[in-house]
């Protein structure tokens, strides 16, 4: 059995008790989270990189990188002026995998009064840029592994 010295149990009990003691600044709210108890989400990191690679085009409205979750602002194609894009990246799963990202586009495109309405996106386009960043990100995890 192995002893513990007093000054090991002593800084272990101060430790203890000064979890139920207020904190420097006061002690926690009640409606302020315990960052010790936070769920740990974590993200695939080739998926996350690859994502904002695949959509550098578009300009970033939003990314969380402890949420997985990119969204873009509207894109106006040169090529297609009277019609926008908008894209919302979800990465859920910490694992480079097919079904740990999902896509949704949106577009919009002007009417005759030159407001812009919702239009239907063919499914295809999300799975498009879905296979994208998949590509991208197993070429990230290439080029980690051979270097």
């Amino acid at each position: 059995m192995r002893r513990v010295s007093a000054g090991a149990a002593v800084t272990a009990a101060l430790g203890l008790a000064a979890c139920s003691t207020p904190h420097l600044f006061g002690s926690r709210s009640a409606n302020v989270p315990d960052p010790s108890k936070a769920a740990s989400v974590s993200v695939n990191g080739y998926l996350w990189r690859a994502a904002l690679d695949t959509l550098s085009f578009m300009p970033l409205a939003s990314a969380d990188p402890y949420g997985g979750v990119i969204i873009t602002d509207w894109y106006i194609n040169p090529e297609k002026p009277d019609e926008r894009l908008k894209c919302t990246v979800y990465i859920l799963d910490s694992r480079l995998r097919a079904d740990g990202l999902n896509v949704s586009v949106f577009k919009q495109t002007k009417d005759a009064a030159g407001g812009w309405v919702d239009a239907p996106v063919a499914a295809q386009t999300e799975t498009d840029i879905e296979n994208a960043i998949l590509t991208r990100a197993r070429q990230f995890r290439l080029s980690n592994i051979k270097g």
